[in-house]
């Protein structure tokens, strides 16, 4: 009998170890777990506190303005209505002032810089088949703009020319900036002889690119640019095309224009040129056909993304109204009033 119950109770021993193990491993793991929920409930309450913190920063950072918002333009009220504090419609032929709004305010310009970048180069009759380097010194340091113009791509200068007109790029205005004869520092003194050669008197420009603000004009300054570099047909063409393909060794980049006006079949342009930095707001200036007339616009300290665009389409509206003719707009218009541009 002792026997027997010893028997059993050996029998019994190993099974109760086997399971006393079994519920120390799960308390483990029970453990194990409710630390990797407490921690990863940690890390979510951390990351949460986190963004908060972050959104409360940003609410609390003013949004940075622009010199014309600065300034009190945006003030400035008009018939049409335009999102652009400055603005300024003129006659190509005949400089008829058809509308103008703070046209003669000195603001940052931004990328428009790179239609005096343009005009400088052909100028100087530097062969647009030269090969050019894009180096380090390209590479924008001001505003930290992308670019896919990477240093050691090698391509014409007419190339060149061509993406710093059409989609802005900047390394590529830098580049043809630093081949000028004399180099970068010759080629910028060369842009501020142009400018007061065409009567710019309010305009200074301190590099090529537009990226820095200190790169400024008025809009009545802008348009005597608009029509001298309408003078060069290859202007005209690289400013309006829609797109371009270019190859860089084994691969080939696809740029398109940043005016998506070009694409419009309802517009008839003859060149144009985009800009945008903070302090300089969203500009445009184009050359285009109108009702029959070539008319030079210039949009400057536009307020959001698509703003100058429909400040072009708003001056279009009111030109083929035919309200132009018979209503001058504008706060400070000019009316019939002529402002030489050559």
């Amino acid at each position: 009998m002792l026997l027997g119950v010893a028997v059993l109770l050996s029998g019994l021993g190993p099974v109760s170890a086997e399971a006393a193990t079994r519920q120390a491993r799960a308390k483990s793991t029970s453990a194990a777990a409710a630390v990797r929920k407490k921690s990863g409930d940690g890390a979510r309450a951390a990351r949460r506190v986190s963004a908060r913190r972050a959104v409360a920063a940003e609410a609390a950072e003013p949004p940075r303005l622009s010199y014309g918002q600065a300034s009190g333009l945006h003030a400035t009220a008009d018939p049409l209505d335009l999102k652009s504090s400055v603005a300024l419609v003129v006659d190509q032929d005949t400089s008829e002032v058809l509308f103008s709004k703070n046209s003669q305010a000195v603001l940052p310009i931004a990328s428009l810089t790179k239609l005096m970048t343009a005009l400088v180069v052909v100028e100087a009759k530097q062969p647009l088949e030269d090969m050019l380097e894009i180096s380090a010194e390209d590479i924008d340091t001001e505003k930290n703009s992308r670019s896919r113009l990477s240093p050691g791509i090698v391509l014409s200068r007419g190339e060149l020319l061509h993406l710093a007109l059409m989609s802005s790029e900047n390394r590529a205005a830098n580049a043809l900036g630093r081949h000028y004869p004399g180099g970068l520092q010759a080629f910028v003194a060369a842009m501020n002889r142009k400018a007061v050669a065409l009567g710019m008197s309010s305009t200074r420009y301190v590099e090529p690119t537009g990226l820095s603000s200190s790169n400024q004009s008025s809009a009545a300054d802008l348009a005597r640019l608009v029509k001298a570099a309408y003078q060069y047909p290859l202007l005209r063409e690289f400013s309006t095309s829609p797109a371009h393909e270019v190859d860089v060794g084994s691969r080939t980049l696809q740029f398109h224009n940043t005016n998506r006006l070009v694409m419009n079949p309802g517009w008839d342009i003859g060149l144009q040129k985009t800009g945008y930095i903070v302090e300089a707001g969203r500009c445009l200036v184009m050359q285009a056909k109108l009702s029959g007339r070539k008319l030079i616009m210039v949009f400057l300290d536009s307020a959001g993304k698509y703003s100058r665009i429909g400040d072009a389409e708003r001056v279009r509206r009111w030109i083929e109204s035919g309200d132009a003719g018979r209503h001058p707009a504008g706060p400070l218009s000019a009316g019939r009033a002529r402002t030489p541009l050559s």
